[in-house]
């Protein structure tokens, strides 16, 4: 009797405590949505509900019984969704999710019945890319192409000069391919030499850049002086290689200083 009413008090008082701000999770990558009972109490002999109200079936992972029911899950999340059983008895109740799909995206409910708590979770699904630079010249200067595929949601793009400013720079074009990730590209001319492209997407608070240093015109100028005196000696050595004669091979320096 009296652990029954220990167990009735807490089961009074306790809440279900998720995350404050929505989970962020990349495309493919395993991901926990956090779910506790607050005052801890243990949960193995409860009825845990992982669902998504938007969907049909709604239901994601049920804990019931001591076991993970698979009745009326929904297909999409067919041997990706579980709980962390040795963390039961401490109320933690949060779910594991695997292998991370765009269309996991959305709000999640934890759900215990028999207390009547629950809270809810917001999952963000991203996916990012870092930026490929490309550069060509025409005469109004140096032509600097920026590229980054297979994001999401979709980014925006930013060209930055070598103190970091931004450059005044044409909205980049953006294309959705058929899995759903965009691709975003922007060109920008400019007679700077050092470059930043930056892609990012606030919403899944991810950044990715990538630079580049294009080298002036006297970096492009490379003088090596032979003198000939060197040059002669390795005729000369080459010559006598070949025909195990060598002739007198004089440097025109030599003779005008006689």
């Amino acid at each position: 009797f009296p652990m029954k009413l220990i167990h009735t008090v807490l089961s009074s008082q306790s809440q279900l405590i998720g995350p404050p701000q929505p989970i962020v999770a990349i495309l493919g990558e395993d991901i926990i949505l956090p779910c506790h009972l607050e005052p801890a109490m243990d949960a193995v002999a409860m009825t845990v509900e992982w669902a998504r109200p938007d969907l049909k079936p709604k239901f994601i992972y049920v804990w019931r019984d001591g076991v993970g029911l698979l009745v009326d899950q929904n297909p999409s999340y067919k041997d990706r969704t579980s709980l962390f059983i040795n963390k039961l008895n401490h109320g933690d109740v949060s779910l594991k999710l695997s292998e991370v799909k765009l269309s996991d995206e959305g709000r999640y409910r934890c759900f215990i019945p028999s207390i009547r708590r629950e809270t809810f979770i917001q999952l963000n699904v991203g996916s990012v890319s870092s930026p490929v630079l490309g550069i060509n010249k025409d005469p109004s200067g140096v032509v600097l192409e920026c590229e980054s595929k297979g994001w999401y949601p979709e980014p925006e793009l930013f060209w930055l000069d070598a103190e970091g400013k931004l450059l005044s720079a044409g909205a980049p074009e953006t294309v959705r391919g058929p899995d759903g990730l965009y691709t975003v590209s922007s060109r920008v001319t400019s007679h700077s030499n050092s470059f930043t492209c930056r892609v990012q997407q606030s919403k899944i608070q991810q950044t990715r850049e990538s630079q580049i240093h294009i080298p002036g015109e006297n970096d492009f100028k490379f003088i090596q002086i032979i003198n000939c005196k060197q040059l002669l000696s390795h005729l000369h050595k080459i010559h006598a290689a070949l025909y195990r004669r060598p002739k007198t091979v004089s440097c025109p320096e030599a003779r005008q200083r006689r």
